[in-house]
């Protein structure tokens, strides 16, 4: 095939974030400079993400038979590099200046969450398998340097280990489903692989168990119940920061992918595969929440919180028509924005690096009183997590309800009430710990003046985004109505 201007334009956001990545690294071996790395990392994604806008123009495009750059690949793309900046931007606050910072090399952290942010956008435009597990093998190899990048942490490095060692378990079964898959449709494209299953009533059972052993390999990457066993010790071993994309970026990409998939390829997400899709979500929204219920640790209960927030964005999956692709694109921005809030938080009470994150609830305890506008950030984050009125978070979940109800899955509707109304009860403890009278503790706080660095700001205008959309979601519905249309058109 020939590559036209075209053709450019559609891979902008992939090739700027590709050329940032090596310029960092060429920096890097120049000449080691904190605030030169993060620089150069933040113009090339601000760069990436003003990319879009052109790309959108010349959408939709099949670039190779590998990838296709639509209106739903530019949505999730424009999400992964907000969430990726955003990651960036705490990171700088993290690791600190001079000998008061992190002790080891600085600067290749960023080259990780680069080239991890460069396989999420290869993921959320993969049209093919092939296209799939390059993107997810470009994502997950870099977050296992990040996991362990405190390597003088007994918990960051048991972290990385067991990422690592998890992830490569998950490929395996991805690998083992994608060859069965390809034994019984006779191709790895997405669009072939759709009409081959619908050619017959019911999917061979080749097929069938190819897609059982795919589920297996990227619900491991979801985090969802029976494969979540990792989250909390990998969130709490990691890095604030590295927590922060693994609970965002990292796991949006894999799920713009699943969404592809499963819509592309009806057949896919019918008959058994609906059923255990559906098991998936009621365990993973009811272990996950009353898992969390027993957490004395804010990152380990982040962890837990995410595997049941995945069981909510199951139900639109297995519901899949009427208003199910709206709700996956509005629920994921609202998650993303609140969990950067709250990650972005515990970045700056950890910071700069002290030699362990600030992660244990105590350390939280009348933090009301010495930070009063750090902890309003983390308290909208939380009600938006909870999803209370006049927050983002609530505007993710009625539409989740809406699309349950929708499709008559009221067995699953159930388990959301249900799950919510736990969620509730521990995210509140956490709020209630913030305005306690202050103990006489050692404790973690952010730097006095935290409202104005990068990463402050950063994190003030996250918490004012979370309000703003409770408040007037329209522009984001719209946003993601339009990537949905693309899809399904």
């Amino acid at each position: 095939m020939e590559f036209t201007t075209q053709h450019f334009i559609a891979l902008a956001p992939m090739l700027i974030t590709t050329i940032t990545t090596v310029v960092v690294m060429l920096a890097i071996a120049w000449k080691r400079n904190h605030s030169q790395t993060f620089l150069l990392s933040t113009v090339g994604l601000n760069l990436a993400l003003l990319s879009l806008l052109p790309a959108l123009k010349v959408a939709p495009l099949a670039v190779t038979s590998l990838i296709t750059i639509d209106k739903f690949a530019c949505l999730y793309m424009a999400i992964i590099l907000v969430a990726t900046l955003a990651c960036v931007t705490l990171a700088h606050a993290y690791l600190g200046e001079g000998a008061k910072g992190f002790p080891g090399n600085r600067e290749e952290l960023y080259l990780l969450l680069l080239m991890s942010a460069l396989g999420g956008l290869v993921l959320v435009s993969a049209n093919h398998l092939a296209g799939l597990f390059i993107g997810l093998e470009l994502l997950s190899v870099p977050v296992y340097g990040l996991v362990a990048y405190a390597f003088f942490n007994k918990r960051s490095l048991e972290a990385g280990i067991k990422y690592m060692v998890l992830s490569a378990a998950g490929s395996a079964f991805l690998l083992f489903g994608m060859a069965l898959l390809y034994a019984d449709a006779g191709s790895l494209s997405f669009d072939q692989i759709g009409k081959a299953l619908a050619t017959t009533s019911m999917p061979s059972l080749v097929a069938q168990l190819g897609l059982g052993m795919m589920l297996v390999g990227l619900a491991f990457k979801l985090s969802l119940v029976p494969f979540h066993l990792w989250t909390p010790d990998v969130y709490e071993g990691a890095p604030a920061p590295v927590a922060a994309f693994l609970a965002t970026a990292s796991k949006v990409a894999v799920f713009a992918v699943v969404v592809r998939l499963f819509m592309l390829s009806p057949a896919a997400s019918s008959g058994v595969l609906s059923t255990v899709l559906a098991v998936i979500a009621v365990a993973s929204i009811l272990i996950g929440n009353l898992l969390a219920l027993t957490q004395s640790n804010l990152k380990r209960l982040l962890g837990y919180s995410s595997i049941a927030h995945f069981g909510y964005l199951v139900i639109a999956l297995v519901a899949s028509k009427g208003l199910a692709l709206e709700a996956m694109g509005v629920y994921l921005v609202t998650y993303v924005i609140t969990s950067l809030g709250a990650f972005g938080v515990i970045t700056l009470m950890s910071s700069p690096y002290g030699g362990r994150d600030a992660d244990a609830l105590y350390e939280y305890r009348g933090l009301f009183w010495r930070r009063p506008y750090l902890t309003a950030v983390l308290t909208v984050m939380m009600l938006s997590l909870a999803g209370i009125p006049l927050t983002a978070g609530f505007i993710g979940k009625f539409y989740i309800i809406a699309t349950g109800v929708e499709s008559h899955l009221w067995w699953l509707v159930g388990a959301l009430v249900i799950g919510s109304a736990i969620g509730v009860y521990y995210y509140l403890r956490v709020m209630v710990t913030l305005y306690l009278v202050e103990p006489n503790l050692r404790r973690h706080d952010a730097p006095l003046k935290w409202e104005q660095r990068t990463g402050g700001v950063m994190l003030l205008a996250i918490a004012i985004l979370a309000f703003v959309l409770g408040v007037y979601p329209q522009p984001l519905l719209e946003m993601v109505q339009q990537a949905g249309l693309q899809l399904i058109g």
